[in-house]
């Protein structure tokens, strides 16, 4: 099975302050029947198949209550599993607080021996065995959630009611734009080449979120007769343009700091100049600041770790940039040349790792496997007239996604069931954060042929 797509680096996932997708309609479903005996068979790869044993008394209605009015209203107690909620009983999988904590004690025990490397082979299991059933646990509960939760989770992270998540995202904005004036007075005032690299870093930083920004309104502004399909992709072709311009800078300095180095230098040092080095020890303890900001909820919010990825390398490249260019005025003139050429090199694989990332968004890269087992998950629960699910797919359409589902049910149900049934799947997986479009096919067998080829013969 092939590794899964890293797309954390797109700068379509970073965060910013404004919500960079357009509002979605609130859509519901109809209310659930009662509850069926449903036995699953799995099969390899992203195709599951399901046999369902569907009673006639039951309505071809969905299975999961839509709770619009509850969608933002914070759980009191533990959510308390049903056969509705949990029909194939994934919740009796749930690792109790007691057995995680007597697995956890196992962690806290002596080391073998007296050397610092001889550590307790038993502690080191238990603690392989305590991330597994933690990951679990965290897998299990996200299945069972209901819609409307994935959704209301999805609006706090974007950082409508959670202060700290505005602080790390606003604060990151504001310090990249200040930040950004103070390097390019700091690179034009000393001349530096070093200081330079550092200046177009840091000036790209705001301008990929003000690109952001921009793409958004032109999504929020879509003929749906030019662009039946809306213009979502727009942010990543954006981006794209955008790397291809970051990292022609950095040609463009790297060229002229070999330029630097084969014409030489008259004197033994560059000249010093005070205010310069200041302003991007600022921008150094700044970045840093924010660096040990977003560490602290890194692992409560998922944007925010890549906040934090961004700050951390350009804490890595500030403080580089601030050395050899002090180095070339105070020890020898070519470690600030050479010093810029180390850093654009640095700046082109970034950025050249995050045009990949995007390339893979605008081709459609399949989704992560956590979000595939939920669109499945979902499906299958969906109505006890579903019997089976053929093929789930789900890939990326720029930042959102596009989902496609074969559902099976009985050849002898009616028109009418069968298409309230598809629609309401259709409308509760497009209800899910960062979906697109969701397409429900109906069948009566799994036994043809694909309805799709991924090469077309002419």
């Amino acid at each position: 099975m092939s590794s899964e797509p890293d797309l954390h680096r797109a700068i379509s996932m970073k965060p910013n302050p404004f919500h960079h997708h357009p509002p979605r309609s609130e859509r519901t479903s109809s209310p659930h029947p009662a509850s069926s005996e449903i036995a699953v068979s799995r099969k390899d790869g992203i195709s599951t198949s399901i046999q369902a044993h569907i009673s006639d008394e039951h309505d071809p209605v969905a299975r999961h209550v839509s709770a619009s009015h509850e969608s933002d209203v914070e759980r009191q107690s533990p959510p308390q599993y049903t056969p509705d909620s949990d029909p194939y009983k994934l919740a009796s999988a749930l690792k109790a607080e007691s057995e995680m904590a007597a697995i956890r004690a196992n962690t806290s025990r002596k080391r073998d021996g007296f050397g610092p490397i001889t550590l307790n082979k038993s502690a080191y299991k238990a603690r392989k065995i305590e991330k597994f059933y933690e990951a679990q646990n965290e897998n299990i509960e996200r299945l069972l959630k209901p819609v409307d939760d994935h959704r209301r989770e999805a609006k706090e992270e974007e950082g409508a009611n959670h202060l700290k998540y505005r602080i790390a995202v606003v604060g990151s904005f504001v310090a990249n734009i200040i930040l950004a004036g103070l390097q390019l007075y700091a690179a034009a005032s000393s001349k530096s080449l070093s200081l330079f690299t550092t200046m177009a870093d840091s000036l790209f930083d705001p301008m990929s979120n003000i690109t952001l920004i921009l793409c958004n309104r032109a999504v929020k502004r879509v003929d749906g007769r030019k662009f039946p399909s809306g213009k979502a992709r727009i942010e990543t072709a954006g981006n794209i343009s955008f790397c291809a311009l970051m990292i022609t800078v950095s040609v463009v300095i790297i060229v002229e700091s070999i330029r630097t180095l084969v014409e030489g230098s008259k004197s033994e040092t560059t000249k010093f100049f005070l205010p310069s080095v200041v302003a991007v020890a600022i921008a150094f303890f700044t970045k840093f600041s924010l660096f040990l900001y977003c560490w602290a909820i890194r692992n409560k919010y998922s944007q925010v770790r890549i906040l934090w990825e961004d700050h951390r390398n350009d804490l890595f490249i500030n403080g580089f940039g601030i050395l050899t260019s002090v180095g070339g005025s105070k020890i020898v003139w070519w470690l600030d040349p050479m010093g810029a050429i180390i850093l654009s090199c640095l700046i082109i694989f970034l950025w050249s790792r995050t045009a990949y990332s995007e390339f893979q968004l605008l081709i459609g890269v399949t989704a992560d496997t956590n979000t595939l087992q939920l669109i499945t998950y979902i499906s299958m629960t969906h109505s006890p007239f579903v019997k089976q699910i053929d093929t789930v797919r789900a890939y990326h359409s720029g930042p959102r996604l596009i989902v496609e589902v074969d559902i099976v049910m009985d050849p002898e149900e009616s028109l009418r069931a069968t298409h309230d049934i598809a629609e309401e799947l259709q409308i509760k997986l497009e209800s899910l954060p960062d979906v697109e479009r969701a397409y429900v096919h109906v069948d009566y067998e799994t036994s043809h042929a694909p309805e799709h080829f991924l090469k077309k013969e002419l």
